[in-house]
């Protein structure tokens, strides 16, 4: 009789499915589908970076906003054309579209006018966060200098520091904790910047946040850790970082699933292996092994099974 691929042994044995009925690989996937990540539209920290801009969107300040013509802003305040304030069709002030575009002495200008600057588009987006995603430092800092909120939330409960991570920008994300963004600030898919960082595979911005002491321990809505959501990727650096702070492993999501299950299931094998040897390190003398240690080496005898 002809034995099964290991594939569909595994899928058999293992279902795919968690302890409650998902894949925390299916699971996992859905974490960028919500509060706009990882989607191509205009609602989230993922989307594309500056605005789409259209003539018949725009009034007079803000064309000669969106370009960086001073002279032209400056013009059309004196003669009354404009209000500092004023918005165009998509909710924009023309400090949000300076700010997307890097022009800041239109900034400069704006602020020192008195402008509001925590206004938001129609996406609940600040011109900080706009210069943020953008990667504008110089705009966004002279908004944080001048007393712009680092903690406004957009439509998916994103702040700037989100935005900061995302964009892997250490120098602006230094800023914003300087000026008292909410390290621990959650969007709707209760990710910290930590947490999005890591999903993201961010390792510069990781450690960064786990220097200034942002939460290991931390869980998003589906009560995954940030370990959890390291081992979807195939570098073990952060892995490693998470392990050495001392983060949970032996911590479950709402599924029942630990970080070592997501390893085995993601396919990483150094990532299950580095799991296993710290569980085994904590794990107290002539202790049974536990779940993913027995499915490891009934994979194992599968695998032998296949090559006699």
């Amino acid at each position: 009789m002809a034995l099964k691929p290991v594939g569909s042994a595994m899928k058999k044995i293992f279902g795919f499915r968690s302890k409650k009925g998902e894949s925390p690989r299916a699971s996992s996937g859905r974490r960028r589908d919500s509060a706009g990540f990882g989607r191509e539209s205009s609602d989230g920290v993922n989307s594309r970076p500056g605005y789409h801009i259209r003539d018949e969107d725009l009034g007079k300040i803000h064309k000669a906003a969106s370009v960086g013509n001073v002279a032209k802003v400056q013009q059309i305040l004196l003669l009354g054309k404009s209000g500092l304030n004023d918005r165009d069709k998509l909710n924009r002030t023309a400090l949000h579209l300076a700010c997307a575009n890097g022009h800041p002495e239109v900034v400069t200008l704006l602020v020192e006018r008195k402008c509001q600057l925590n206004l938001c588009d129609s996406e609940n987006r600040t011109a900080l966060m706009k210069a943020i995603q953008c990667q504008q430092e110089e705009c966004a800092t002279i908004l944080l200098e001048h007393g712009a909120d680092p903690d406004v939330t957009d439509v998916g409960g994103n702040t700037a520091l989100h935005y900061a991570a995302r964009g892997e920008n250490l120098s602006i994300a230094a800023k914003l904790l300087s000026h008292n963004a909410n390290i621990e600030a959650r969007n709707k898919d209760d990710l910290t910047p930590l947490l999005l960082a890591v999903s993201e595979n961010k390792q510069q911005m990781v450690e960064f946040l786990v220097k200034q002491e942002a939460n290991i321990h931390a869980v998003d809505k589906m009560k995954r850790t940030a370990l959890m959501l390291a081992v979807n990727y195939e570098s073990t650096n952060i892995v490693r970082l998470l392990l050495q702070q001392g983060i949970d492993v032996f911590s479950q999501d709402i599924y029942g699933w630990t970080a070592e299950e997501y390893a085995l299931v993601s396919g990483f094998a150094i990532n299950r292996q580095l799991i296993s040897e710290h569980k085994e390190e904590k794990r107290p003398q002539n202790s049974n092994p536990g779940f993913p240690t027995k499915l490891a080496l009934m994979i194992h005898g599968l695998h032998r099974m296949m090559k006699t």
